[in-house]
């Protein structure tokens, strides 16, 4: 009989005496790591998150119909960020803090294009509040922790990792969402205006939809999205913006193309689809071209893109710099003011 292969002493000392499987030495050290940054951000963030009940009432019907979602403070004077789809149309909101306390708000104004709305509850005094991060700064595969109510269970922690930057996404009005952050941590019905935050307990992402059938794709407006549409809600009540009719994604460019053309970016935005009879299409933006510049101006993202289509460019011409296979071209195009 010949000797054991070396494996066999290998895995006999990994097994305790019962064969149950003895963890390597660094394991526990690793996990505890883990836990502690889980633990800690969630302390940070938690006190923040808060259950929103929303009612509407249909015109003509005596029944209200109820619905539930979630949302954060990031001011300490009550200032709360949500979905827009969680609020949108509502006849009363109830917002339910950590500490349990209820509070009457009111709908300071929503974006269904970002899907982000504000809200604001009265505060005698300083709230806990949420610190927001900056989704530039996001790498794929850095830690992502989600809180929120789903199903109506307040404080529920999921974690996970940023999957994806820069997706597009359509929400369930039909309109495009973009510089959407994709992330494993699991969301459910309910889940929906929470907070999606880093390592740090700062706030990179609000969550805003799961895709139906599919499992640990789950999807949330990235931060600096939210905070250039708070700031809008702030100062108009409403977000205005320039309209081309366009979808996209961001893309890297290649580096011979970057020196070829002497790009000030290293990404731009490809067009996925250009809208019949969109400004987009009437100025000759065509799918699969790739926006480099509006005026002059590095577009390196759809998030960068959104900016500068702001009410300033509507009605007039805006020069769009693209790459179309070997040639760069300068494209004349009239947004006009996106009305939905």
């Amino acid at each position: 009989m010949g000797s054991r292969p070396a494996f066999i002493d290998d895995l006999a000392r990994d097994l305790s005496p019962d064969g149950a499987h003895v963890r390597a030495p660094g394991d526990d050290a690793i996990l505890d790591a883990y836990s502690h940054t889980v633990i800690g951000a969630l302390e940070r963030v938690q006190h923040a998150v808060a259950h929103i009940a929303v009612e509407h009432r249909p015109s003509g019907q005596a029944a209200a119909r109820g619905g539930t979602g979630s949302g954060f403070l990031f001011t300490p004077d009550g200032y709360l960020l949500t979905n827009s789809h969680v609020v949108h149309g509502a006849n009363a909101l109830r917002v339910t803090l950590a500490d349990g306390s209820t509070h009457d708000a009111d709908l300071i104004g929503d974006d269904p294009s970002t899907d982000l709305a504000v809200l604001r509850i009265g505060a005698s005094e300083a709230l806990p509040h949420a610190t927001l991060g900056e989704s530039a700064k996001l790498r794929v595969g850095q830690i992502a922790i989600a809180v929120g109510s789903p199903l109506g269970l307040a404080q529920t922690v999921t974690t996970g990792v940023v999957s994806a930057l820069g997706r597009s996404l359509r929400s369930a009005s039909g309109r495009m969402i973009y510089d959407v952050i994709q992330t494993d941590a699991a969301l459910n019905p309910g889940n929906s205006g929470g907070p999606l935050v880093n390592s740090a307990g700062q706030v990179i992402g609000v969550n805003t939809a799961i895709i139906p059938g599919a499992q640990a794709i789950c999807f949330s407006t990235a931060i600096d999205t939210a905070k250039w549409v708070i700031t809008q809600l702030f100062m108009h009540g409403r977000v205005r913006r320039a309209y081309v009719g366009i979808a996209g994604t961001n893309v890297p460019i290649a580096r011979k193309v970057q020196r070829y053309f002497e790009l000030a970016t290293t990404t731009g935005v490809r067009v996925m689809e250009s809208a019949k009879g969109s400004p987009a299409a009437q100025g000759g933006l065509r799918a699969d071209d790739t926006i480099v510049a509006i005026d002059g101006l590095p577009v390196d993202s759809i998030d960068a893109l959104q900016r500068l289509l702001d009410a300033s460019r509507i009605d007039r011409v805006v020069e769009f710099t693209v790459i179309r296979l070997t040639q760069k071209l300068n494209l004349q195009i009239t947004p006009v003011e996106q009305t939905s």
